[in-house]
């Protein structure tokens, strides 16, 4: 399953507010209630650009994992229990 997160990303970045705008916010919250409180929020963009360039550089297919499956399909070993996978399927849509 591929994870197109370019677009996604992209959008997300130029969605947040800057801290100024955060602050600029607040201040006009503040003014108009009486009181004072601050908070102020600072996107990492080192961090979210790692995290995006990791998800980006992983492979589409893990062969590792389809190599093992096949060969436990081959070989007999893969056993399915169908009690396990209907619990499953109910958990998930209840």
């Amino acid at each position: 399953m591929r994870v197109d997160l370019n677009d996604v990303a992209a959008n997300q970045i130029s969605a947040e507010p800057t801290a100024q705008q955060v602050s600029a916010n607040q201040a006009s919250a503040a003014g108009a209630s009486g009181s004072e409180d601050r908070t102020t929020f600072k996107s990492d963009m080192q961090s979210l650009s790692s995290l995006v360039h990791t998800a980006m550089s992983s492979p589409e297919v893990r062969d590792d994992k389809v190599a093992s499956l096949q060969q436990a399909i081959s070989s007999g070993n893969y056993k399915l229990d169908p009690h396990e996978i209907a619990g499953s399927m109910l958990n998930e849509h209840a």
